[in-house]
């Protein structure tokens, strides 16, 4: 490993911001100044022409001066001795940044092939009387993914990698093994309802063996809350009485009344609505881009992504938004995303020194939860992320809201982070066409990399009911660029009319595969077998539900005829787009997934089992009389009442 230096890492007014920060907890603190440091892993010595190419290909960014002459030091005692120290915050240990793929990536296509990882960190020297380099790191560094290390010699460890995959594991039923999974579904937080543990006892005792811990956690997250809206999906009883309706079909209603232009809701991606004939620029076959005039239905999307956000803004924010716009690239055979809506509801921000009038003082606020990011941390980081990946996919954000509400113990502590967006389609590719057994199953997208791992039954949970490092482990990772090129590679297959090779495609989203590529077969009526090493992957060692069941982002399955492969190969190298072949589809309804390395098959179910017969949750409910004190309009001040709104 080499380190290469880099320019400032922040500018004189972000440095400013920041020591207003940190003098809350370091009153002593007199300068702080920022570098880049890069460090670079290569498969050999660089030339010496390459190691020039690098440091200037690493030389980016304002030129600031460090911070001279020294700060005041006149709020110390006059025998305090300022020292100095230096310290790093680095991406967390055993992750692998958004910034360090995309670096990594620019290196190789500028003929740096030899360096298999660029990584980037803060190094931070600080001056002043009475500092605690762990104070102020804790202060600076988000806890869900950055490190903060001392010593330079550790630097080491951000970029080390292990090399042999850990091995699958089995959940050993036992004689009670009701409680077995019980113990599983907390230790590896798979929110399993009681039902759900019956259910599986009962289906594995069929099949006469014990689970994998990678079948148990794909179930856990195709039947989450989050993936199959099971309070929405829930049967009811309402004081006594059995309701006719779930929830979802009381929302479905609308439809049901007013039918017309609705040309898909419910069940694919994103919702489809008639459009009109518009002006569309795509190339042709002859790949000249030319303008044609056709019919665009208008396809829509509204989802949250409140966990994440909670426990990490800024990329919570930003994979919501990712999240949102694949959505839109795979409805029907293709869509194309146009425009989006990024909002957050939170509890009273609670400004420094800026209480509202509704906001209690300290000694009588009830407090938020600790394991998850404040009011203010959410909207100070959640907007830049939610824009800075619409931005950099190129899909203008275009709308979007703000709110706060706590009221005594009852708030917003966990957000609701909204992502939306605004796309078209091709009026022969609304529909998924048939996947016939045989089809070439594709994954298309970035590696795997063991972040979000649970985070579908990671967002069913309440906040503060899974252990803490399942929490970090759901913290996910954004990378724009590559959402982009896989949507290029979609826009250039519905650009083929007729001959789009897509016969269907889902995203990848909560769950990761365990969720995409089931649902991508079974929606079809069929089975699959796959091979797990197929899958591309940025950590070798992944053990096998790391590897399937992360939340990587920027990845699509797609089902592709197996003579359309060589066409499709194609695109997706124009594009340099990352792709693989990772299985077929089969006439059997069975999911088997097998290991080449360890020579075992860690999933091996009836897809059903997973899919098909789960239990429906059933919900009794009372009404409770509302309460509500009467409203004294003589004791508003009309002025302040709207200066307040």
């Amino acid at each position: 490993m080499m380190i290469v230096p880099g320019r400032a890492a922040l500018s004189v007014a972000r440095r400013g911001r920041v020591i207003a920060k940190l003098e809350v907890v370091s009153p002593g603190l007199a300068t702080l100044d920022t570098r880049w440091e890069h460090l670079v892993v290569t498969t050999r010595s660089l030339f010496e022409a390459e190691t020039a190419q690098l440091a200037q290909m690493l030389t980016y960014g304002p030129d600031v001066p460090a911070m001279s002459p020294p700060g005041s030091l006149s709020s110390a005692p006059h025998t305090a001795v300022a020292t100095t120290a230096r310290f790093w915050i680095a991406p967390r240990i055993g992750t692998t940044s958004p910034w360090s793929s995309k670096a990594t990536d620019i290196a190789h296509v500028c003929g740096l092939g030899s360096i298999t990882r660029i990584e980037r960190v803060t190094a931070y020297t600080v001056t002043g009387v009475g500092i605690e380099v762990a104070v102020i790191g804790a202060a600076l560094a988000d806890r869900m993914t950055e490190t903060v290390i001392t010593q330079e010699s550790e630097l080491e460890r951000v970029v080390a990698t292990a090399v042999t995959p850990r091995a699958l594991a089995y959940v050993a039923l036992g004689t009670d093994g009701a409680a077995t999974l019980r113990e599983a579904s907390k230790r590896l937080g798979l929110a399993l309802a009681e039902d759900e543990i019956a259910y599986l006892v009962k289906r594995y005792g069929e099949l006469g063996r014990d689970p994998t811990d990678v079948e148990l956690m794909m179930f856990a997250q195709a039947n989450s809350e989050h993936c199959r809206h099971k309070i929405f999906n829930a049967t009811w009883t309402v004081d006594g009485v059995k309701q006719a309706d779930s929830l979802f079909q009381l929302i479905k209603r609308s439809t049901e009344a007013s039918p017309a232009g609705v040309l898909s809701a419910y069940k694919d991606n994103a919702a489809v609505i008639e459009g009109n004939a518009a002006d569309r620029l795509f190339p042709d076959p002859d790949n000249v881009y030319r303008a044609h005039v056709e019919l665009s239905h208008i396809l829509g999307k509204v989802e949250t992504h409140n966990h994440p956000t909670a426990i990490s803004p800024y990329p919570g924010a930003a994979t919501g938004s990712g999240g949102e716009i694949r959505d839109e690239g795979a409805t029907g055979r293709g869509g194309k995303p146009k425009a989006g809506l990024v909002g957050f509801t939170v509890s009273d921000l609670r400004l420094p020194g800026a209480l509202e009038p509704w906001e209690p003082p300290a000694d009588r606020w009830i407090g938020s939860p600790a394991r998850i990011a404040t009011a203010l941390d959410i909207m100070t980081d959640g907007p830049l992320g939610g824009a800075a990946f619409n931005n950099e996919f190129g899909r203008p954000a275009i709308l979007g809201y703000f709110r706060t509400f706590e009221r005594g113990d009852r708030g917003f502590h966990k957000p609701v982070m909204l992502a939306g967006g605004i796309g078209v389609v091709r009026a022969g590719h609304v529909q998924k066409a048939k996947i016939e057994p045989g089809s070439a199953l594709i994954v298309l997208g970035g590696p795997a990399f063991l972040i979000g791992l649970g985070g579908g039954a990671a967002s069913s949970l309440a906040q503060g009911a899974s252990a803490e490092e399942l929490d970090f482990a759901s913290v996910q990772r954004e990378n724009a660029e590559i959402e982009r090129r896989c949507q290029e590679v979609i826009d250039r297959c519905w650009a083929l009319g007729d001959a789009n090779p897509i016969q269907s495609i889902h995203d990848v989203g909560a769950g990761g595969l365990s969720n995409a590529m089931p649902e991508l077969v079974y929606d079809a009526g069929l089975g699959a077998r796959l091979d797990l090493r197929a899958i591309p992957t940025g950590e070798r060692d992944l053990s096998p539900l790391e590897l399937w069941s992360n939340e990587a982002q920027e990845r699509y399955v797609l089902a592709i005829a197996a003579e359309d492969l060589p066409r499709f190969a194609a695109i997706c190298e124009r594009e340099r787009a990352p792709w693989a072949a990772v299985g077929d589809a089969t006439d059997d309804g069975m999911l088997v997934l097998t290991d080449r390395h360890f020579g075992d098959a860690p999933i091996d179910v009836p897809l059903d089992l997973i899919l098909g017969k789960a239990p429906r949750m059933h919900r009794d409910a009372t009404r409770v009389p509302a309460h509500r004190a009467p409203f004294d309009a003589d004791a508003v001040d009309v002025r302040e009442a709207l200066y307040r709104v």
